[in-house]
């Protein structure tokens, strides 16, 4: 019985050893990509450490496009999921927002990446972004709206806005912001990226569980 049962231990411990990590893409634009970044310090490699920090055995892989909107994200995201990954995170239509296009074909765009990975039962977070108020309140009340629709009607999880960190280290000050962004604007810096991280990664970290569960 004694040995019985220390081999059944050391079979345990050898299948534990050899588990694989968990494969996640994270799919998107610039912001995924890492666009001025170093290679090693954007969203996906901190995300990734973040994660393995917090006890998740995970392999991030980068599907970032820079420029990308979420039309080009529904072309080629059949493409993408032919990797057959356990996980995917979405970040898509800021470049959208930026070009004022309709709310309603970004929803339409984002449907399409959803309904693909809903199809190869593929866990998804999606996250969302926060319009600018040039294109008026009800532009940005219905871009906004986008991702926690598609969020109740895929049963994705749901980061509201991929700037959480920054706003919430800033007290949402715009003028304050600018010490975590890059010289445009618009794409967080190396410290800027960290923060964003920290506030997403929780959630991330809630993708994983649900991916372990399968």
């Amino acid at each position: 019985m004694h040995k019985m049962l220390t081999t059944a231990v050391l079979l345990f411990i050898s299948t534990m050893a050899t588990a694989e990590p968990l494969r996640i893409t994270a799919f998107g634009d610039s912001l995924v990509h890492g666009y001025g970044l170093p290679t090693d310090q954007g969203l996906v490699p901190q995300l990734q450490v973040w994660l393995q920090e917090n006890g998740a055995d995970v392999v991030l892989t980068n599907a970032g496009v820079s420029g990308d909107t979420t039309a080009g994200g529904a072309a080629r995201i059949d493409w993408t999921l032919s990797d057959n990954p356990q996980g995917l995170i979405i970040l898509l239509g800021g470049n959208d927002m930026l070009r004022g296009m309709k709310p309603e074909n970004a929803k339409t765009n984002l449907a399409a990446i959803l309904t693909a990975a809903q199809a190869q039962n593929i866990d998804v977070l999606l996250i969302g972004m926060q319009a600018p108020g040039n294109f008026g309140p009800d532009y940005k009340v219905a871009f906004e709206a986008i991702y926690s629709d598609l969020a109740t009607q895929f049963d994705s999880l749901l980061f509201k806005d991929a700037f959480t960190g920054i706003s919430n280290q800033v007290s949402g000050d715009p003028v304050a912001a600018q010490k975590y962004l890059q010289d445009d604007g618009i794409h967080p810096n190396v410290e800027g990226v960290a923060l964003n991280v920290a506030a997403l990664g929780p959630v991330a970290l809630q993708l994983v569980e649900r991916i372990s569960k399968q």
